[in-house]
């Protein structure tokens, strides 16, 4: 059977921690990855820490969204980074921007692969509305998707409420899911959340798990995961 593909996101800017967390995640039972965001990368000697991680799957995780030329230069900028294998970009910058994006970086690191956020997974229907948006998440997303796949990207983040209505228009894209936690864990800042074995079970490739699995005892945190998959 295929391993299942996980992301353990690595949400400090605290060198130890995330040592620690690296090597009481890895094991033989699943496809770990680590998720960095901009806490970390722009910490100190986050940067530094990532170019030299080795053997390791690396999602970084910037969410870039600006005017295509300002993204293709941030692109650019990551040139010395080969260890990163995804890379995330917000597709409400719209296709222009996607595709210059995607163009860059098959140049400068022909193994990365970039993902399209989608609607964040802090958003719910009411927060779109708030922000002047007259439809509701699940149109917005598919929407997006067909953008982000007309743009040539990989994959789509999205949340797993909206994994199974896009999954056919991102054929052959993977489709990555944050907001995940294990059953009966806090919700926090999150609206649209799921279980690991629901997003995977709606058309998930790959989820991004964070605190369910670095707070407390990370290696039965660990074990719990898998047992619920």
């Amino acid at each position: 059977m295929k391993k299942k593909k996980v992301f353990i996101a690595c949400d400090t800017n605290n060198i130890k921690v995330i040592r620690n967390i690296i090597s009481k995640t890895n094991n033989s039972e699943l496809d770990i990855g680590y998720k960095f965001g901009l806490e970390f990368f722009f910490s100190k000697h986050g940067r530094k820490f990532i170019s030299r991680l080795r053997n390791q799957k690396i999602f970084l995780d910037l969410k870039l969204n600006d005017i295509p030329n300002t993204c293709v230069s941030a692109i650019k900028s990551l040139k010395d980074l080969k260890n990163i294998n995804y890379l995330t970009v917000h597709i409400s910058g719209g296709y222009k921007m996607l595709k210059a994006v995607k163009k860059e970086s098959k140049k400068i690191n022909k193994k990365m692969k970039i993902l399209g956020v989608s609607i964040l997974t802090s958003l719910n229907n009411d927060s779109v509305r708030k922000i002047g948006h007259t439809r509701p998440v699940k149109d917005l997303v598919r929407k997006q998707a067909a953008i982000a796949k007309a743009a040539g990207l990989n994959g789509i983040v999205c949340s797993g409420h909206e994994a199974k209505l896009i999954k056919n228009i991102c054929k052959n894209m993977e489709i990555v899911t944050p907001g995940i936690r294990l059953k009966g864990d806090s919700v926090s800042d999150q609206k649209r959340v799921m279980t690991p074995k629901e997003a995977f079970a709606n058309g998930s490739n790959a989820i991004v798990i964070g605190r369910s699995i670095t707070s407390g005892n990370i290696k039965n945190n660990i074990q719990k995961l898998i047992k619920s998959l």
